[in-house]
Formats: structure tokens, C-alpha cells, sequence
């Protein structure tokens, strides 16, 4: 076996600036690939790994490959990321977290701080928050999780759940917000717990301390917190069924504005806040980069998906069209859902947003470890600080959801009586 020229340099490189590689035969580099993106201080690279990406970044003590061969293709990698085994192309990786054997993390996923999950777990347009832990064989797309105060105290995804975000009628327009981010970010919440052998029919929302029995499929919003739930299993029955996209639209898009504005919330917090702590580490403003660019997918999947969810309702045809407001709301969604859409691509200005974001930055900027530590940062912030870091993000939450919101004003008819 022969490497190729430019490979064989580029590890003979690695190797000299101090990466561990245990067979260098077995490493595959893609010639795109920057060696001065890889950090030369404790990784290791098992035999197996492949590396590929122009933006790929590798930070110190990041080991890939341990238990099974490893792909990465344009990730940012922090520091002491540990991925064991699979494939992870165009996804972002802070510090310390994993995942184990099997793994399959695709586009748009941010892992943060102590977040992973075990073998077999699939992923895409997925963010979770520090600390939270998936079990194996799960399949957890398009979810947003928070929750836990550690690794002690951690929200959790039981083995073998899966989130259904894929309907009969062909649609994905189906994200589901488990905690917020606006008291997310502090690390203070309750964990939430699905338990194992279950499911959930997104889009939901499912607030903090919630636990889910181990086998329930989840169906329904659960906005009250501290909850035990347990479902029940629908009766066995063979019924008519008709393929309608308008059944329950105003929950959906209502979900999805929700979804997306919890979006920005986290954008903000990253171009505001977390921006000084990427600016201490190695790589740090690659991964910063990579991680906007992650929230920038994440919001143009779930805008797409709602375009392609109007599309599939006919102008005149749909049961609402017997009255005039019916026709009025369904208008609304073919002439107002893109223009709506376009509110969460664009920065929400407000005087009063701009003056709780600048309370919170210079509260921060105080308080901030030296060491760049951001767990124990926000952890340690005083009481002041955290009320005005929720205010603000509470605040973004519902201002975009708000000015979206008001160009489909009919949309209110379609909508069953549900909190929220």
C-alpha cells in the first residue's frame, strides 16, 4: 500500500508537529484539507480515520477513531472532542463532547460542551445543549434539547427512541423544541428524561423536568413542567385516511416560527456572548465561524421545509375555502409565508433589546474566568445577570415570532384551542 505524494507529506507533517497517529498508512487526507486547521497537541488519530473538508478543524486532545474507523468532512472539532467510530460531515463539536461507535452526525448539528451519545446514534439539524446524553440506537433529527445542570444532572434520550419528523404526506416541517433557549443557556433548568423504546411525532414542545416513561410515543405538546407522562397506545383500527397538508397548519407553523425564533435567540447569544469565549481558544474563531454557519442551515432547512408545506395546499381547493375567512387564511399562507420567513434571516433591532444586550455583554465581560472557561462562567453568573440574559432572550423569542406572526393574521382560525 502507497500513500499519495500530497498525503504522505501532509502526515509526515502531522506526525512532526505532534500528532499521534498509530499507522500512518491507514489515514486518509483529502488534499483540501488545512494542516495548520489540526492542532499538533495530544490527537490522536486511529488507524481508519479519514479526513476530508476545506473547513475541517481539529483542536488539542481531540482523539477520533478509537473504537471504529472515523470520517469527518468539514466539522469544527474543539478541544478534547472525542468521536469513537462513524461518519460526521458539515457539524460543529465544543469542547469535550463525543460520540461512541456507529455514529452518523450529518449537516447542521451543534454538540455543545459535554453533550454525546452512545453507539448507533443518527443525527441531523440536531443541537444539544452542554451535558445532554443520547443513548444507542437513536434516531434524533431536527431536535433542539436543553436542560441539566452537569454531567451529573443531565437532560437524557433513553436507547432505542426516535423522533419522527417525517410525515405521510412527505413533509419535515416538523422541528421539536425541548426546553428554550432563552433559560437554556444559563445551565440552571431541570434535565428532561425520555425514556428508552419510545418516540416523539414532532413538531412538539416539551418543557423542563418533564420524564417520559420508557415505551411512550409522545403526540402532544407538553408545556407544563415537572411532569411524569405516560401514554397510552392507540387502539388497534384500519380507518379512512385522507392525505390533507393543511390539517393542523396553524400548529405546525406555529411550532416552526417558534423553532426558528429560538434560533436567532441562540445566533445572538453566540455573536454576543459566546463570541469571548471562541476568541481565547485555538481555533476558537473557526469553530465560532462554523458554528453561525451551522444556525444559518438550520434556519434555511426549517424555512424550506414550511415553503414546501404551502406549497402542497391548493389555493381554492382546501375544506376552509367554504367561508370567506378560510379562503382569506389560506391566501395569506401562499402570499405571506416566505415574506415571514424572512423576518428570522434578519436581525431583530429594538432599543430595548439593544439595551438588556448590553447590560448582559458588560456583566459578562466582567465576570469572565481568565482561563476562557465558559461552563463555570455561566454557572458562577450573578442573579442580575441571568435575569437580564433571560429577559433578552425572551424578548428576541417573542419579537420574532411576533412580526412573523402578524403577516398571517387569518391563521388564528385554523388553530385548535392548545396552550402556547
Amino acid at each position: 500500500m502507497e500513500l499519495k505524494p500530497r498525503a504522505e507529506q501532509k502526515i509526515r507533517a502531522l506526525i512532526a508537529k505532534g500528532v499521534s497517529i498509530p499507522n500512518p498508512l491507514s489515514l486518509d487526507i483529502g488534499d483540501e484539507v488545512s494542516i495548520d486547521s489540526i492542532s499538533g497537541n495530544g490527537v490522536v488519530l486511529y488507524p481508519g480515520t479519514r479526513l476530508y473538508g476545506a473547513r475541517t478543524v481539529i483542536s488539542s486532545g481531540v482523539v477520533l477513531g478509537r473504537e471504529g474507523t472515523v470520517t469527518v468532512d468539514n466539522c469544527q472539532i474543539g478541544p478534547q472532542v472525542e468521536l469513537k467510530g462513524g461518519s460526521f460531515s458539515e457539524s460543529v463539536f465544543l469542547e469535550k463532547s463525543n460520540m461512541g461507535p456507529g455514529a452518523q452526525v450529518r449537516e447542521a448539528c451543534i454538540l455543545e460542551e459535554q453533550a454525546g451519545g452512545a453507539h448507533c446514534v443518527g443525527l441531523k439539524q440536531t443541537i444539544l445543549f452542554p451535558f445532554v446524553t443520547l443513548g444507542s440506537l437513536i434516531n434524533f433529527c431536527d431536535c433542539f434539547m436543553a436542560g441539566g445542570t452537569s454531567r451529573r444532572d443531565h437532560s437524557e434520550v433513553g436507547s432505542s427512541y426516535i423522533h419522527f419528523n417525517f410525515t405521510p404526506d412527505g413533509n419535515k416541517t416538523t422541528p421539536s423544541l425541548l426546553g428554550d433557549v432563552s433559560r437554556g443557556v444559563l445551565l440552571d433548568q431541570k434535565a428532561i428524561f425520555l425514556g428508552g423504546q419510545g418516540g416523539m411525532v414532532g413538531p412538539l414542545q416539551v418543557g423542563y423536568g418533564t420524564t417520559v416513561a420508557a415505551g411512550s410515543i409522545v403526540r402532544k405538546d407538553i408545556l407544563v413542567e415537572d411532569k411524569l407522562v405516560i401514554s397510552n397506545t392507540p387502539s388497534a383500527a384500519v380507518l379512512d385516511y385522507s392525505h390533507n397538508a393543511a390539517v393542523g397548519v396553524s400548529r405546525i407553523i406555529g411550532h416552526n416560527f417558534t423553532y426558528l425564533a429560538n434560533l436567532c435567540a441562540l445566533e445572538d447569544w453566540y455573536r454576543h456572548v459566546r463570541r469571548l469565549f471562541f476568541e481565547q481558544q485555538e481555533f476558537g474563531m473557526l469553530i465560532y465561524e462554523g458554528a453561525l454557519e451551522k444556525l444559518l442551515l438550520a434556519k434555511q432547512e426549517r424555512i424550506k421545509r414550511l415553503q414546501i408545506l404551502v406549497e402542497k395546499i391548493p389555493p381554492g381547493r382546501h375544506p376552509a375555502c367554504i367561508c370567506e375567512t378560510g379562503a382569506r387564511a389560506v391566501c395569506e399562507l401562499h402570499t405571506a409565508v416566505k415574506h415571514a420567513c424572512d423576518f428570522f434571516l434578519q436581525p431583530c433591532t429594538d432599543s430595548e433589546l439593544d439595551g438588556l444586550r448590553q447590560t448582559l455583554c458588560a456583566a459578562f465581560e466582567q465576570h469572565a474566568d481568565t482561563d476562557g472557561d465558559y461552563i463555570s462562567t455561566v454557572q458562577s453568573l450573578p442573579d442580575d445577570a441571568r435575569e437580564c440574559a433571560r429577559a433578552w432572550l425572551s424578548a428576541l423569542v417573542d419579537a420574532h415570532v411576533r412580526r412573523a406572526g402578524a403577516l398571517l393574521p387569518s391563521l388564528r382560525l385554523f388553530r385548535k384551542k392548545t396552550k402556547g
